[in-house]
């Protein structure tokens, strides 16, 4: 046999002691995750870590429901506000297109936001005073959570004013703002709007546009806001943390055809089809989008306003959100930015968002780096899955240069 010359030696060398360190790096990103649903007492867990080009890492660990059987890396998940950024994608599309400003009133496609009211308080008797909005909602508000448009879990005006109108409300002639568009950042359901504008510009029901625009050109096939038969072996049964501390399995159906897709969530996904999708956007858009459209995506478009810290009103759904404690958060388009970089983690200037049942992602645009944990149980932001999202973070990039 040739014998090797230094060089070629030296190469070999360098490949193998590349290899063996992500031999490493799996093996500690999988004792992570396999401990840690076992101490923290998690069913299931899938997690996944790629580059721009490539999966560095994917494990799962845990059983699809308590019959035991075990989650795989193509199990499918329930990923509720993980919906938001592809939406906010598709939007964006139409932005290109020339069918729609970011900066126009969004009235002029969804007559429902033409003449908004305005929360402005409430009387001696506790009922709400109404005013008309003075600022014209757009696109723009609709996509960075500034429209005043609030889910009633993490907004305690908006939580008051829901409770005020009984147990069966009457349709509201219009939305009720709890702000003046633009004044400030509260999570709310800006992007289901976004995703009825993405419907009515296209002419297309949004699963239809996901899935030619987005979804088959990336070949995330499957994601969806259907489930069918053929896919539901796959589908991981949610949870709900009990008062006593046990997690309780919800009763296991395949999940209804909706009548309406919603912008704001109801997406089923797997690990490597939303990596695919976050890769998407470390490639600057890759044929979806436009690289200078990216670059808006993820910058700060919400000024001075701090985002992504929510007070719960209602436990059983979510916990009081603050991932990154005592650091100031933004917003581009899509996104949560974090300013400052998280110990033994993500860089700042990071991309991130999450799902209501303990999914999250992020997309480190500086270490052309992005990952995806999913679990599948309530809360949201319960300390057993923050707690093993901080260490699958650590872990990998410890373990994965």
């Amino acid at each position: 046999m040739r014998s090797l010359t230094r060089r070629q030696f030296g190469a070999a060398a360098v490949a193998l002691g590349t290899q063996a360190r992500r031999l490493r790096g799996a093996t500690s990103l999988a004792d992570t995750l396999y401990q840690g649903i076992q101490q923290r007492k998690i069913p299931a867990v899938v997690g996944m870590a790629a580059s721009a080009g490539k999966v560095l890492y994917a494990g799962a660990f845990g059983t699809r429901d308590p019959s035991h059987i075990p989650v795989t890396t193509e199990s499918i998940f329930n990923i509720a506000s993980m919906t938001k950024p592809v939406t906010t994608v598709a939007a964006l599309q139409l932005v290109e297109q020339g069918k729609v400003t970011l900066d126009e009133p969004v009235s002029r496609v969804l007559p429902d936001l033409a003449a908004p009211q305005l929360l402005d308080g409430f009387d001696s008797a506790g009922k709400p005073i109404l005013r008309p909005a003075k600022t014209p909602v757009t696109l723009k508000h609709l996509l960075t959570h500034t429209s005043g448009l609030c889910y009633s879990n993490w907004d305690g005006e908006m939580f008051r004013y829901t409770a005020s109108l009984g147990p069966n409300p009457s349709p509201a002639a219009a939305p009720v703002l709890m702000f003046e568009p633009g004044t400030r950042w509260q999570y709310g359901t800006g992007v289901d709007f976004a995703g009825r504008l993405v419907e009515s510009l296209s002419g297309m029901s949004l699963e239809d546009y996901f899935q030619a625009k987005i979804f088959r050109p990336l070949e995330m096939a499957d994601t969806s806001f259907i489930v069918p038969q053929s896919r539901f072996d796959r589908l991981v049964t949610g949870y709900q943390r009990q008062s006593d501390g046990s997690l309780k399995p919800n009763a296991r159906s395949l999940p209804a055809v909706p009548k309406h897709f919603n912008g704001g969530g109801g997406l089923y996904s797997t690990a490597g089809d939303y990596v695919r999708f976050m890769q998407m956007i470390l490639h600057k858009g890759r044929g979806i989008l436009k690289p200078k459209t990216v670059e808006m995506m993820e910058v700060n478009q919400i000024g001075s306003a701090t985002a992504g810290k929510m007070k719960s009103y209602d436990p059983q759904t979510s916990a009081d959100v603050d991932i990154q404690p005592g650091a100031s958060e933004k917003w581009g388009l899509g996104f949560l930015i974090n300013t400052t970089p998280y110990d033994g983690g993500r860089s700042a200037g990071s991309l991130a968002w999450a799902g209501l049942f303990n999914t999250f992602f992020w997309i480190d645009p500086r270490r052309s780096r992005c990952a995806v944990l999913l679990m599948q149980f309530l809360p949201f932001v319960d300390p057993e899955a923050i707690g093993l999202l901080a260490d699958f973070e650590r872990a990998l990039y410890n373990t994965l240069s």
